[in-house]
């Protein structure tokens, strides 16, 4: 068993549409906390949060509750890898384009607002997403100037970035960005499949993804939905790294709700599985390049 891959539980995400579905979607600080040490218990090498408002469940990008979730997760010296995410408060909505008329949805926020957690908490991990997209009538900027400035901020604080990728196009961004020397060490790689809006979750999509990588790049990748499980066999078949976790997919099978702990056990299963092992959180710090933090 001498592939060592590296699994990922995204705990909670940034949707509006799950709370609807799912009554125990994590939603204060405490209870996103809970659910990442869980998914660690289960075996999960890194946990990638998103937070939201304790009140109503909505998506936030709040500095005081990402820093109650870290604080949990440190206190409880567990030795799981932490991932925040950047990606929040990025999108741009119009409420007309004749005349141009920005609609009150937008969350635009400058680089320094989007990273301002992984500036401050310093976690070993946090997302950098690769490219401009569309997510139905919502874009989600990131110009080549963003992505170089929340580069060199996560670099200058200490914190590796992971390089959400949702089309070819976004591996080529990223690869500017690691040729002008904003990315240190081995770049980490996530191609974000299935979510509709860029690259389907199907073979043929993970291979040109990952056959047009930089030399030496680390790389995984997710599924959303029923994608979700198939997509885990199809990395490790591919010699990527594993995300499972609630932000992606609710349902453990057909009409039955998932914990995260739930799905990482299965992720976990199929890559015993195939032959492969799972690495721990001091193997996966050695496999990614990065020092344990807090």
């Amino acid at each position: 068993m001498s592939q060592k891959v590296v699994v990922t539980c995204a705990i909670t995400g940034g949707s509006s549409a799950v709370l609807a579905k799912h009554p125990d979607i994590p939603k204060t600080p405490s209870q996103i906390a809970d659910a990442a040490l869980e998914a660690a218990k289960a075996g999960a090498a890194v946990v990638h949060i998103h937070v939201r408002d304790p009140e109503t469940g909505a998506p936030s990008n709040r500095l005081d509750l990402y820093e109650q979730v870290v604080k949990k997760l440190r206190d409880a010296a567990t030795d799981v890898v932490i991932n925040l995410t950047c990606g929040m408060d990025g999108e741009l909505a119009f409420e007309s384009l004749d005349p141009v008329k920005l609609s009150k949805a937008s969350t635009l926020k400058n680089p320094v607002g989007r990273c301002a957690q992984a500036i401050k908490l310093q976690p070993e991990l946090a997302t950098l997403d690769c490219g401009t997209m569309n997510f139905g009538q919502t874009l989600y900027v990131a110009r080549m100037s963003d992505l170089r400035e929340m580069a060199t901020l996560m670099r200058d604080a200490g914190v590796k970035p992971e390089l959400e990728c949702f089309d070819l196009g976004h591996i080529e961004n990223a690869k500017t960005l690691i040729r002008e020397g904003k990315i240190d060490g081995p770049p980490l790689f996530q191609f974000c499949l299935g979510t509709g809006y860029g690259a389907p979750a199907v073979p043929i999509a993970m291979q040109a993804m990952r056959d047009i990588l930089p030399s030496g790049a680390i790389w995984g990748g997710f599924g959303c939905g029923a994608d979700e499980m198939p997509v885990v066999a199809q990395l490790v078949a591919l010699g990527g790294h594993v995300r499972v976790g609630l932000e992606d997919n609710i349902y453990l099978r057909r009409g039955v709700l998932a914990s995260n702990a739930q799905l990482v056990e299965n992720a976990l299963g199929i890559i015993e599985r195939m032959g492969a092992s799972v690495a721990t959180p001091a193997e996966a710090r050695k496999m990614l390049g990065v020092v344990k933090r807090g």
